[in-house]
């Protein structure tokens, strides 16, 4: 039996039949003029209907508005990521009275209806945006997505060949290209700018690839802290120069760590120093830019430090041969124990590192640093500055939030705030511990001024040190968590611990603060002893202000940061910027330029 077809079938001319060309009829010959009258009409007709079911799929189909804004206006919402290797979707219910009511069912075609308008509204957004845009800035979008997939692909390429999951980079929104709209605050930012560059610069000049510069001499410095390990200036300044845009600069820095930067080093180092500036700079530099070898140098680094672990508790040593493994604690930490600062201050960079490489193994050494300290018991809710090791008990009673405690509880908000407030553990150490330091340590003078002193077995310290000072802007980030309606609580004491310490610098004669300062003896916010009489280039007021500035928005914390910004160009040399004394106006009395001033200094300001 002949198939049934809409169309006339079209046999070979020879065959025969109805149809063929043989006898019994068949056209003539092919072609327009061949067609007879009812067969022009039917493929009218057919034509005809064909195009009024294309028009109808286009306008009438439920997705229709979807795929329009997926294919022309690449909505993000058209194009889903497919699901983790090993997951599986969850599979869609079978149709029936199981499926739900007809109540839920116009519920779900009701929501159905929604996404779809808001679909169809944010293309025709994104249509907008792009029709208004300037032939300039459409071919500059179009370049830098191309960098990015260039610059996705060769990042995927190295991190297979190093070994490493590959990740998809996604740059953070703000970290470039925000200039504010006061003439006043561009002008400020530039002169930072130029302080950076002027210090960048004469490192450059004599001593480039070494640790730190001795900008009276003029001559690089390595310190002891980083072993035989060179760069540290360099490393620590990385994510300074992206943010500052200095492109160049940056260029250079990563070709230096590209082709130099070697931890294959015999030599003894702090495990605590080449954390913060050598692998926090990495990491960092590697979230701006997502350059790999940011990535890979991390890595490898967090890698060298492991052995620092290997101890009868987890509690890492404070001094690590790099190459042998083997550590040990400064001998002058309380019977040879770790320092809470530094066993503290690994947490954020190393699960990180989890992260980045994929090996669990980084994380969980620090999270059992968590599991020691919840173990202890804590003299009146605080944490000593000292804890052996091997033995897992505390050492000598001394409870500070400046040096060698302060960065460990700066570390348990930011561990919260960083896994996006899923980190509970971390976020009721940090506030049980600031419920202890607001009992037993913080105290208000008779002038006023609200401090943070030290305990040394049960007896308070009226002692305040420069370190502490950081302290101000940690209790205004970790306002928002407060538990109790403590908020506003929180920023005032932040509030408070800022005022005290810009007292500190306004007290002295060249307005910047010393490394200590006291409240007794009839004296307030004032260094009293000699040994506490400079300072070197620390970061933590400045960085309290920015904090304070950025949660209120009250103006005199940028006037009080331009203060010590327009003393410390006035301490600053021909070779860069040096440590001075704050008493006199003697300000030549040593010359050390700390890495800090191309890290933190200047990017707060």
């Amino acid at each position: 039996m002949p198939a049934v077809s809409l169309l006339p079938l079209f046999g070979s001319p020879a065959g025969p039949g109805p149809l063929g060309g043989g006898p019994g009829g068949g056209r003539k010959a092919s072609g327009p003029s061949a067609f007879r009258l009812t067969e022009k009409f039917v493929l009218l007709l057919v034509f005809s209907a064909f195009i009024t079911l294309c028009f109808g799929a286009i306008f009438f189909l439920p997705d229709s508005s979807k795929l329009l804004s997926g294919v022309f206006f690449h909505s993000s919402t058209a194009l889903q990521q497919p699901p983790p290797r090993g997951e599986q979707r969850a599979p869609a219910p079978e149709a029936g009275p199981a499926a739900g009511s007809s109540g839920s069912a116009g519920e779900a075609a009701a929501e159905n209806l929604a996404k779809i308008r808001e679909d169809h509204e944010r293309a025709l957004r994104e249509a907008k945006e792009t029709l208004q845009k300037l032939p300039e800035e459409i071919r500059r979008d179009i370049r830098q997505d191309k960098e990015k997939l260039l610059q996705d692909r060769r990042g995927r390429k190295e991190a297979g060949a190093a070994g490493l999951p590959s990740l998809l980079f996604r740059k953070p929104v703000g970290a470039v290209g925000q200039e504010p709209a006061d003439p006043n605050v561009r002008q400020k930012r530039a002169k930072i700018k130029e302080m950076m560059k002027h210090s960048w610069d004469n490192y450059k000049r004599y001593a480039w690839g070494l640790n730190e510069l001795k900008p009276i001499s003029k001559q690089g410095h390595s310190s002891n802290l980083f072993g035989n390990i060179q760069g540290a200036t360099i490393v620590d300044a990385l994510d300074t120069l992206y943010i500052m845009e200095m492109k160049d600069e940056f260029k250079e820095a990563k070709e230096w760590v590209e082709k130099n930067l070697d931890f294959s080093v015999n030599a003894e180092i702090s495990v605590f120093e080449v954390n913060i500036r050598f692998l926090g700079g990495l990491l960092s530099a590697y979230y701006l830019s997502g350059e790999e070898i940011f990535r890979k140098k991390a890595v490898e680094l967090g890698e060298k430090l492991l052995p620092a672990f290997n101890t009868p508790t987890g509690i890492p040593w404070a001094l690590l041969n790099i190459k042998s493994g083997i550590g040990r604690n400064w001998p002058w930490a309380s019977g040879g124990s770790s320092i809470l600062a530094e066993f503290g201050t690994l947490h954020l960079e190393f699960i990180h590192l989890s992260h980045l490489s994929g090996n669990p193994v980084f994380a969980e050494k620090v999270m059992n640093i968590r599991k020691v300290l919840n173990r202890l018991d804590k003299p009146e809710g605080l944490y000593p500055n000292y804890l052996n090791p091997s033995s897992g008990q505390w050492g000598q009673h001394h409870v500070s939030v400046g040096g060698l405690g302060d960065s460990f509880y700066e570390y348990l908000i930011k561990a919260w705030l960083m896994s996006d407030k899923t980190d509970e553990e971390g976020k009721k150490m940090y506030y049980d511990a600031v419920q202890s330091i607001e009992t037993h340590l913080i105290r208000k003078s008779s002038g006023g001024l609200t401090y943070i002193a030290e305990w040394k077995g049960g007896l308070l310290e009226h002692k305040m040190g420069h370190l502490t000072c950081f302290a101000g802007g940690m209790f205004a980030l970790g306002a928002d968590g407060a538990p109790n309606g403590k908020t506003g609580h929180h920023i005032e004491l932040g509030a408070e611990i800022a005022r005290t310490c810009h007292e500190s610098y306004d007290r002295t004669s060249v307005k910047l603060g010393p490394e200590a300062f006291r409240f007794d003896g009839g004296v307030e916010a004032i260094a009293t002893r000699q040994n506490e009489k400079y300072y070197i280039l620390r970061p933590e007021v400045i960085e309290t202000y920015m904090y304070m500035w950025r949660f209120t928005h009250d103006p005199k914390y940028r006037q009080w940061g331009w203060e010590a910004v327009e003393v410390t160009h006035f301490v600053g040399l021909s070779g860069g910027f040096l440590v001075c004394l704050v008493e006199r106006d003697i300000i030549n009395s040593g010359e050390h330029r700390f890495s800090i001033l191309n890290s933190k200094q200047v990017k707060v300001d």
